[in-house]
């Protein structure tokens, strides 16, 4: 089992095992579908048999009774959709329709989950010998250590799509926020009870699960938060959805899936709290037909980049104290073209930007190239000032490809930052962070990279004074010099014995 970090949950691997026993059986549009129904069933058993467990050693008879479970935020599962009923018709030929049936039992019991859940199960497309191991993989699963704090849902799915599109030899589709991510927004922002948070682009409601976290860390409920979202994406809306489900969080996702730019399904709310990892620099997002809109009180955004189209549309849903974190490639930072510069210039002279932080490479499953965190507030503690952090070489590396923030080290250490500069406390630390003022942003023609302010990291003064370093590091260079003279006499001597002359 892979060590349990923010990047992963321990078992993508296994999940990912499953995956590949359906790889070639079934269209590979349906898998996901599959996989993804899999892991909610197999979640919601392992959660309500926990809590099963605990009720009957307390001896009181409540074991049966739905109100012990939903008080605990634990999803009451009805009979026919427990995972030993699953597992035990694994090798049979109902067994897709044993999991239709507990899909079915499921909507039942919770009705804003109806229409939602996969029930593709029983399809003749579907070899049930191959479902049959599937769900055996799937039972050998140890999910009782992931309960409650994890979007498990989103997790494994962009884990697959990333495995699936490295064998496709295409890119992974859908976007998904890391954990590490998605903590450092909400240590940032640190959600209070009964505040409205808000996700235009909300993906599988990995948001909303870790302020729902901190909310129950720091106040001892988690039901608390008025949760609203939208997600244009059918299957990842139902996701989001159930994701919600197993979480125990009431939210607000609409009726259906919709393109937020076209039909807001919020279109009067006014959030507490926006957070947000919109599809990075998207283009042909319809900007001819929404010229007029009400949104762009800063300026039209241009119809080949989505990103301050984004902003002003958290930005008109902000509450008078209202806060947004939220995830932007780099090049929102910088960019001229196409009216974007002069839309962040007057969004800065507006006084809403609290803080930018520079985040590492490598912290995605599917992409590598870097972001910027956003943090933006309509009533700064702070006025006429910007917090700049540059976390470029925060984190560390949990494989080749991944990196992760450690809870302390990294995120405590980013929100303490924010909390300092909000206090008026903080101070500047070379190449790390800066409180700047609007007017020196202005003087940097409104670029908001975070490396212009922080400036350079300090060098520790090693001991070694000047002249004798100096005397030292020539020395090792003219060795440096002579041995590669004689590596080049030595490759044209090998080169001219083989008739090349140079």
């Amino acid at each position: 089992m892979a060590e349990k970090n923010n990047v992963n949950i321990g078992f993508e691997k296994q999940i990912w095992d499953a995956a590949c026993v359906l790889w070639g059986h079934i269209p590979a549009a349906e898998y996901r579908k599959v996989i993804v129904g899999l892991i909610f069933l197999r979640y919601v058993s392992s959660a309500f048999n926990k809590r099963y467990k605990e009720l009957v050693a307390e001896g009181d008879g409540f074991e049966d009774d739905r109100d012990a479970y939903t008080m605990e935020n634990v999803f009451f599962v009805p009979e026919d959709a427990r995972w030993e009923k699953i597992s035990s018709s694994a090798h049979t030929e109902e067994i897709g329709i044993v999991i239709d049936n507990a899909m079915r039992e499921i909507e039942k019991e919770n009705t804003t989950l109806k229409n939602v859940l996969p029930k593709n199960y029983a399809s003749p497309d579907l070899d049930k010998r191959v479902l049959g191991e599937v769900v055996d993989l799937f039972t050998n699963l140890d999910m009782e250590n992931n309960q409650g704090n994890n979007d498990i849902l989103g997790t494994t799915y962009q884990y697959c799509i990333q495995q699936f599109a490295a064998y496709e030899g295409v890119k992974g589709g859908e976007f998904y926020t890391p954990p590490s991510v998605v903590k450092t927004i909400v240590a940032i922002l640190k959600p209070f009870e009964n505040s409205r948070i808000y996700d235009p682009c909300c993906g599988s409601g990995g948001m909303f699960v870790q302020s729902s976290e901190f909310v129950k860390a720091h106040a001892g409920k988690r039901g608390v938060l008025s949760v609203y979202g939208q997600e244009s994406n059918a299957d990842t809306w139902k996701m989001a959805k159930m994701n919600m489900a197993i979480h125990g969080i009431d939210a607000d996702f609409g009726a259906y899936q919709a393109d937020t730019f076209f039909n807001d399904l919020h279109s009067t709310l006014k959030a507490d709290f926006i957070m947000a990892n919109p599809p990075f620099n998207l283009s042909n997002w319809g900007q001819d037909k929404l010229l007029d809109d009400l949104r762009w009180k800063y300026g039209v955004p241009p119809a080949g980049n989505a990103n301050f189209a984004w902003i002003q549309h958290m930005i008109h849903h902000l509450a008078p104290n209202g806060k947004i974190g939220l995830v932007l490639a780099n090049g929102a930072l910088s960019t001229q073209i196409s009216g974007e510069g002069e839309i962040r210039k007057k969004i800065i002279e507006d006084d809403l930007i609290e803080g930018i932080v520079a985040m590492p490479t490598q912290l995605f499953y599917s992409v590598t190239i870097p972001v910027t965190l956003w943090f933006i507030s309509k009533n700064k503690e702070q006025k006429g000032k910007t917090l700049f952090i540059d976390a470029r070489k925060m984190g560390h590396m949990v494989d080749r490809k991944h990196r992760d923030f450690d809870d302390v080290e990294d995120i405590q250490k980013l929100a303490d930052t924010f909390e300092a500069f909000q206090n008026g406390t903080l101070e500047n630390v070379k190449g790390f962070c800066a409180a700047v003022s609007t007017e020196e942003i202005a003087k940097q023609d409104y670029i908001l990279t975070p490396g212009r302010y922080v400036g350079v990291e300090e060098q520790k003064d090693d001991g070694e004074p000047f002249e004798e370093k100096m005397t030292r590091l020539t020395s090792e260079l003219s060795d440096m010099f002579k041995k590669s003279h004689e590596l080049e006499d030595e490759i044209r001597k090998n080169l001219g014995a083989i008739g090349y002359e140079i």
